[in-house]
């Protein structure tokens, strides 16, 4: 028996992380640094029990069967009476497909079977304690009601013989019964999203689902490894971003906000963290660690809800912020139209050759094209004046210097023009000579480093530019002016400018 607990192999699982794919698989050592975040006395007692509630390689239960097998060694000494007692008293998954079920239970138990003479622990049924149940959407108005799949993409008509990725455990109203059992210990990487049938292949976010369903069951403690996007933006995420930040149980928090520092090869706009909630921890203080591929950069204990809804994740930004509302100033986004400011939204098409006004779009050629002025209806009396507007997708290159540019494709708008949905309108103003002025403030580091706290995925709105300040549009402002505005320091006027690039 010994020699089948040596074959224990974290090279394989290390392999598998590597796999490009929306439903991340994670890497053995992440899995371990999440696990440090428990106290580690729940691996000495023989009566904790974990759930990984979206179960693909197995490593989170396989990393906890191998703490628990040295933890428990004073307590059950014979190693096949403690490996019992860890694979049916302790530890249990839910699959989030019938492949990831045999590959969690070859992880755990050493065989896909477990009630087969290979598997370290033996049970009476071929799944063990990592469950998969073929689970269906169940659609109303096109729409999954619980995860917004969109029926043309995951019906029975199109997912016919494949996946349907209708996950069990946010498939129900009461998680409580999928196990019939309490959990201590709530830990895994759920799927970030699914295609909801939209325009360009958008798609849902339902990472935020686990983390609420989890929470449902109440353990001890919960942790799961997420995309950031919820720190600030993120679509549908408003009641998830405001329970996750106000609800006082988040201890620990661990950002990367390069998702591939965390997950080698795999992109994720935003970032990725993980988090510790405890059920017995009341306070607003976390402890806030920021990685990247070198490892931890900065620590921090600071309030989760210092800035409102947003959750401001560059502790040097903080710094700067905290300077800068001291003065009680309003904020740009007070002067910004809202999304599809005259009307028209992205994918527009029906244009007029012969119309008198003209507006910037992404799929003319050109870049614009021309409308009747009548068929404006939002906003008309704002076509004449001069518009400062900028890309609602912003591409955030990464240099080799690890400088980001923030904002692209910003000009001004004349009048007698309009933009589409494409564009977002900054500002709106009588002069030209006014909207230079806030388009040279706009071009600063300064500027565009109080919009990166926001900017946790390719769109720019209004809430972009909730934390810079509308300072007088007097003059043309420049960075060193505004350093001195608002009394940075050396560190923090070095960390500006080696963070953001120069505007082109």
């Amino acid at each position: 028996m010994s020699s089948l607990v040596s074959s224990y192999n974290p090279d394989v699982l290390s392999c598998i992380a590597n796999l490009s794919n929306d439903e991340v698989f994670t890497p053995p050592e992440v899995a371990n640094a999440m696990l440090d975040m428990l106290p580690q006395e729940l691996f000495s007692d023989p009566n904790t029990t974990f759930l990984d509630p979206a179960t693909k390689s197995g490593v989170f239960l396989r990393e906890i069967a191998k703490r628990l097998l040295v933890g428990l060694e004073p307590t059950i000494p014979d190693l096949q009476e403690r490996l019992d007692h860890i694979m049916h008293k302790q530890l249990y998954g839910i699959a989030i497909t019938e492949l990831t079920s045999l590959l969690a239970r070859r992880s755990l138990y050493c065989s896909k079977y477990p009630n087969s003479i290979y598997s370290v622990s033996v049970f009476d049924d071929i799944q063990g304690n990592i469950r998969f149940k073929n689970v269906k959407h169940r659609f109303k108005d096109k729409k999954c009601v619980y995860c917004g799949a969109a029926e043309s993409e995951y019906g029975d008509a199109k997912r016919e013989g494949l996946e349907r990725h209708a996950y069990e455990f946010i498939h129900n109203t009461n998680p409580k019964e999928i196990w019939n059992m309490k959990f201590d210990v709530i830990i895994g990487n759920p799927p970030y999203q699914l295609d909801d049938g939209g325009n360009n292949a958008s798609a849902t976010p339902i990472y935020q689902k686990f983390v609420e369903m989890a929470q449902q069951i109440n353990p001890k403690y919960l942790s799961m490894i997420i995309p950031s996007r919820w720190y600030c933006g993120g679509r549908g995420l408003e009641k998830f971003r405001t329970n996750m930040i106000s609800g006082c149980h988040i201890k620990e928090l661990h950002d990367y906000k390069k998702g591939a520092d965390c997950f080698p090869g795999i992109r994720n706009g935003g970032g990725i963290c993980y988090f510790l909630w405890s059920r017995s921890y009341h306070s607003n203080i976390i402890h806030y660690v920021e990685h990247d591929a070198s490892g931890i950069i900065r620590l921090s204990d600071r309030p989760i809800d210092e800035f409102g809804d947003v959750f401001m994740r560059d502790s040097m930004g903080c710094q700067v912020l905290r300077k800068v509302r001291s003065k009680g100033e309003d904020t740009l986004d007070s002067i910004v139209l809202r999304q599809k400011p005259f009307g028209f939204r992205t994918n527009f098409i029906d244009f007029d050759k012969s119309g008198d006004v003209k507006i910037y779009n992404k799929k003319s050629k050109s870049g614009f094209d021309f409308i009747r002025r009548e068929r404006v209806t939002v906003n008309q009396s704002l076509i004449d004046k001069w518009k400062l507007v900028t890309s609602r997708s912003t591409s955030v290159p990464e240099e080799d210097n690890g400088q980001v540019l923030r904002l692209s494709q910003t000009f001004l708008v004349e009048p007698g023009a309009i933009v589409t949905e494409s564009y977002v309108v900054v500002g709106v103003f009588e002069k030209k000579d006014d909207a230079e002025k806030c388009f040279a403030y706009l071009r600063t580091k300064f500027f565009r480093f109080l919009c990166q706290p926001t900017i946790v995925s390719p769109d720019v709105s209004k809430r972009t530019f909730m934390f810079v300040p509308l300072v007088p549009l007097d003059h043309y402002w420049s960075d060193e002016e505004l350093y001195n505005r608002y009394n940075l320091s050396g560190e923090e006027i070095a960390y500006i400018e080696n963070t953001i690039k120069a505007a082109e």
